[in-house]
């Protein structure tokens, strides 16, 4: 009996191999097909996460290049009446010397993105942090000539480097690009607060002048070079993605809505940080509490470049925060000029704030405008060289209303002027949009 079904069965099973048989037909659709390339699980293929050890020490080498991107321009100011004697300089070259690297961000930024058809944005990162230690170098230890060759080289390499951080944020970070620009733009400060905090010290030690003063800030260099040098593997160039997916920035409304943004907000800044200790002396203060003042009013920064990108996180698009920090502007720009002096701490904190806050901003829009790490680094390298061009503008002009009108009340309705600007810009930039390939407009 056993042998019976035995036979049976197999004989059924053999029956069933044979092609065309009807029980085949009919479950043929339900057979598995074998396992391929192309089928195998996501799991297989795809490639293992970054562990997060690797990705709080990426986050530190960004940071700690941000803050040395800042703070090898800042250590310019504070010694510049030093150079100036030293070197025998004119007003009109100290003028040149203190514009020049922000000629260069607008004349170089463009052309940053292009530079990715050749090596990969860790590469570059790299290279031009090299640059700008050279640059260092040249302009501390090689009289007038290598002082402005130094400052051209530095403001160049600066522009490379702040064009692609933005796009390898959005890189590594695609899910966190809000809170690591407002990470990015805090260190921006804090380079900047530091600079302007040291380097007069460093400058009357024993032993040291306005040279060594400038080309101590080599140091730190030195360090975020060595901490990103494991990342300049990373990446290959690809001249077809860096051609081919980027889309026609320069007629698209948005792209355009991000620059002249950055642009204002960034005249309002370069306006503050030249003209407040001026405004204020001539009001009254000593030179000493204006510069104060202008400690202040950058110290607080810290806190708004890191929450602003946070609280706009939490909201639908990013207006209502752009909005807000604009009007703490509004509010410290007028009252620095025309608010009781007593009370100008207060000014110059709320100042502070909404200048870190916009700032933040601004730099934040370059990556959540951009779909793909290409698209942020095309938009970054637009807004900053129409950004910058504009903010240069700024500052002479502050100077030539006041030459003319020997008082600040005009200087008052310009700087309504550009925040009414930033706040059309800002809105249409801060519209939960993002530029593609296939939208242009």
């Amino acid at each position: 009996m056993v042998c019976h079904c035995y036979r049976f069965c197999g004989n059924h099973k053999n029956a069933l191999r044979k092609r065309g048989h009807p029980l085949r037909q009919r479950f043929k659709h339900f057979a598995m097909p074998p396992p391929t390339p192309a089928t195998r699980p996501v799991s297989e293929t795809a490639p293992r996460p970054t562990s997060i050890r690797n990705q709080l020490l990426l986050v530190f080498a960004i940071c700690f290049i941000s803050i040395n991107l800042r703070s090898a321009l800042i250590s310019v100011g504070p010694v510049v009446e030093s150079i100036r004697h030293s070197l025998n300089l004119s007003g009109t070259q100290v003028g040149l010397l203190l514009t020049l690297p922000i000629l260069c961000f607008g004349a170089f930024a463009p052309f940053a993105p292009k530079l990715l058809r050749f090596r990969s944005a860790e590469q570059l990162v790299t290279l031009a942090m090299a640059l700008l230690s050279l640059g260092i170098i040249l302009r501390s230890l090689s009289g007038t000539v290598g002082l402005f060759t130094g400052t051209f080289i530095s403001g160049a390499a600066i522009s490379v480097v702040m064009v692609l951080l933005p796009s390898l944020i959005k890189k590594n970070f695609p899910s966190q690009a809000g809170a690591m620009m407002g990470l990015y733009s805090t260190a921006l400060c804090l380079g900047a607060t530091v600079a302007a905090a040291l380097t007069v010290p460093i400058e009357s030690i024993p032993g040291s002048d306005w040279r060594w003063a400038l080309v101590f800030w080599d140091l730190p260099l030195f360090v975020a070079i060595a901490l990103w040098l494991p990342y300049s593997k990373a990446g290959q160039a690809n001249p077809a993605a860096a051609s081919a997916r980027l889309p026609r920035l320069r007629s698209s409304a948005l792209a355009w809505q991000v620059s002249l943004f950055m642009g204002i907000q960034s005249a309002i800044a370069y306006c503050v940080f030249g003209w407040l200790p001026v405004i204020l002396v001539d009001r009254g203060l000593t030179p000493l509490a204006a510069g104060f003042m202008l400690s202040i009013c950058m110290g607080v920064q810290l806190i708004t470049s890191l929450a602003a990108p946070i609280m706009a996180s939490r909201a639908k698009d990013q207006r209502s925060t752009i909005a807000l920090m604009i009007a703490l502007s509004v509010t410290g720009l007028m009252t620095t000029i025309y608010a009781p002096l007593q009370s100008m701490w207060l000014w110059s904190t709320i100042l502070g704030l909404g200048l870190g806050g916009v700032f933040s901003m601004a730099l934040a829009l370059l990556v959540l405008r951009s779909p793909t790490p290409q698209v942020a680094a095309a938009l970054s390298g637009m807004s900053q060289g129409v950004g910058y061009t504009v903010a240069a503008t700024g500052p002479v002009i502050v100077g030539m209303l006041h030459e003319f009108t020997g008082n600040w009340h005009a200087v008052a309705v310009f700087y309504l002027l550009l925040a009414c600007g930033s706040l059309i810009f800002g809105m249409g930039a801060g519209r939960n949009l993002h530029i593609t390939p296939d939208r242009a407009s």
